[in-house]
């Protein structure tokens, strides 16, 4: 009787708490929880060990590869009877064809999942881009977040996606990061926090599950981890200050998802170069016991250089899982992960309930997602459904809000209010004729080969134009455009506009430059807001995300309230 009591104990202590802590909607009735309960037991129970062990897996899904490539994701969804998808390249009508398969088929509905950090355009090339976690940051009205993140769900359920792989909460400390910068919302933690919290409050409210990533911290690395193992050798003090210290401060808020990096902190983890998301004692000792975390912990993509090189398909999904991980992400071997896992599970080196208790957060997990009644998606008009009027308009003030002014020293703007002309000069090697059109008639653009045409004492627009086609392009800006820059400024008004990375400014004298505009972005929104902004259309507002150099610091940023509208002339003409 005793051995039941205890056996009883221990299955409430796995389901109660987690229906309670973990992702649920709002406004969840007793009832509903009741029934997601009933739901969760019924399936489990249904469900063989190889059933339940093909929960635990989800494996990509590319539609540029070929029909060998779908081919072989449709034999491993029938036969391994896998938890889910991760959505990858290209063609959003051929996934939502595909996706309408696979759930069709499946016994227990699939996750799908996406990175989609500034939308589907991440991973859907015909989609609309948002901004950039980085711009994100300088935004100081954190609802537009909420609305950005918002679209973004809007567009998920449009495709048939459930789950977005973000936000990035990595506090971005040092400049040099490879794979994080653009990606994190700032050096700041408090900054970091209150953007995460709005991203992932607008995707949940929305009935998408978030992801914090990318546990423990990968804002201070240099090393990519798409290609092999960064070190963080921080200690515990600086540890729990600024790299946990988002997720810490996160985890209570019903944030569904941890996603776990391939990092090696040997204050967390003792072992020699075990990366965190094998690690038993970062996932289990840390993430799971310490610090009480009871939603879905899943791996970072196991094809990466950091683990995959390092590990053979299958067995490092059994190392994750032993770990603590309740999902192994992009699984490079089910079938061999599975068979690795029941090995263990034989052998006694993994407990039976390790693979209930993560089973049923998985399946109540899309209960609360609404998978249980799945309706087939239309791909008709979807590329027009991911990027119209609607995006545009949002995107836009986005990137306006953004907008952060560092000097203003002359109160050059806005330029609109200039009788004389104004002369505009794009450096470096992105476009820019989208801002040079906005700027107006009155706007004179001039070549490098042509300054010295320019009369002294000139009002000089120069735009910092950096390559804004992914979000891990280099900011450095050459010696040819830093010289440029210093000799206008021996004889003109300059006022310099950085499409692109604030740390574009790390090594740039700006001590005679008179004004300077950040963008953080380069692309036809954010050229089109910086253009307004500068007219006098837009309030410019932004704060500085990122520790720059000693003089830019995090927080900076001149508030440009919108310039009084004209006086009337009452005189009529006749």
């Amino acid at each position: 009787m005793k051995k039941l009591l205890y056996t009883s104990l221990f299955i409430a202590a796995i389901i109660s708490p987690r229906i309670n802590a973990q992702y649920q909607p709002k406004n969840t009735s007793k009832e509903d929880l009741k029934k997601a309960q009933q739901w969760v037991e019924k399936t489990y129970k249904n469900l063989s060990q190889d059933e339940k062990l093909g929960q635990l897996f989800i494996v990509a899904l590319y539609t540029n590869k070929g029909e060998d490539y779908i081919n072989q994701v449709r034999n491993i969804v029938a036969n391994d009877k896998i938890g889910g998808l991760i959505l990858m390249q290209d063609d959003a009508a051929r996934e939502i064809n595909l996706v309408n398969e696979f759930q069709q088929k499946s016994k227990v509905p699939l996750m799908i999942g996406m990175d989609a950090e500034w939308g589907l355009f991440q991973r859907i090339a015909t989609a609309h881009k948002f901004p950039w976690a980085m711009t994100l940051g300088a935004i100081q009205d954190k609802n537009l977040v909420y609305q950005m993140s918002a679209k973004i769900a809007e567009d998920c359920h449009r495709m048939g996606i459930n789950w977005d792989f973000a936000p990035v909460v990595d506090v971005n400390t040092n400049p040099n990061n490879p794979i994080i910068g653009n990606r994190s919302f700032g050096s700041e933690v408090d900054n970091v926090i209150s953007s995460a919290l709005s991203y992932s409050n607008g995707l949940q409210d929305n009935n998408i599950l978030a992801a914090i990533k990318h546990f423990p911290g990968h804002g201070d690395t240099n090393t990519d981890s798409h290609l092999d193992l960064p070190v963080v050798s921080h200690n515990m003090e600086r540890l729990n200050s600024i790299e946990l210290a988002p997720f810490k401060a996160l985890m209570d808020k019903g944030i569904g998802g941890v996603m776990v990096a391939h990092l090696y902190v040997p204050s967390l983890e003792s072992g020699k170069g075990i990366p965190a998301s094998v690690s038993k004692n970062i996932i289990t000792g840390l993430l799971k016991d310490k610090l009480g975390y009871k939603g879905l912990i899943i791996t970072d993509a196991l094809n990466m250089g950091a683990v995959a090189n390092k590990y053979k398909p299958g067995e490092l999904d059994a190392m994750a899982f032993k770990a603590g991980n309740d999902i192994m992400l992009f699984s490079q071997g089910v079938s061999e992960g599975k068979k690795l896992i029941q090995k263990a599970i034989d052998n006694k080196e993994i407990p039976q309930s390790r693979v209930e208790e993560s089973v049923k957060k998985i399946l109540l997990t899309k209960y609360f997602l609404g998978l249980t009644q799945y309706t087939p998606k239309n791909p008709e008009n979807i590329n027009a459904d991911l990027n119209n009027d609607s995006h545009k308009t949002l995107v836009q003030n986005l990137y306006s809000n953004a907008l952060t002014l560092i000097k203003n020293n002359q109160r050059l703007l806005p330029i609109s209010g200039w009788n004389a002309k104004v002369y505009y000069v794009p450096l470096e090697e992105g476009p820019y004729q989208t801002f040079a059109n906005k700027l107006g008639s009155n706007v004179i653009i001039k070549k490098v080969s042509e300054i010295n045409t320019i009369p002294a004492g000139s009002t000089v627009i120069v735009g910092f134009h950096k390559d804004n086609s992914t979000a891990y392009k280099p900011y450095t800006i050459s010696a040819e455009s830093k010289k440029i820059l210093a000799d206008l400024t021996k004889n003109q008004n300059v006022l310099l506009t950085v499409f692109g990375s604030a740390y574009a400014l790390k090594d740039i004298d700006i001590s005679k430059v008179s004004t300077v505009l950040v963008a953080y972005e380069n692309n036809d929104d954010s050229m089109n807001a910086a253009a307004d902004a500068l007219n006098g259309k837009t309030r410019i507002w932004g704060k500085l995300p990122v520790l720059v150099n000693d003089q830019l610091k995090a927080g900076m940023g001149i508030d440009l309230p919108l310039p009084p509208p004209p006086s009337i002339n009452s005189t009529k003409s006749k």
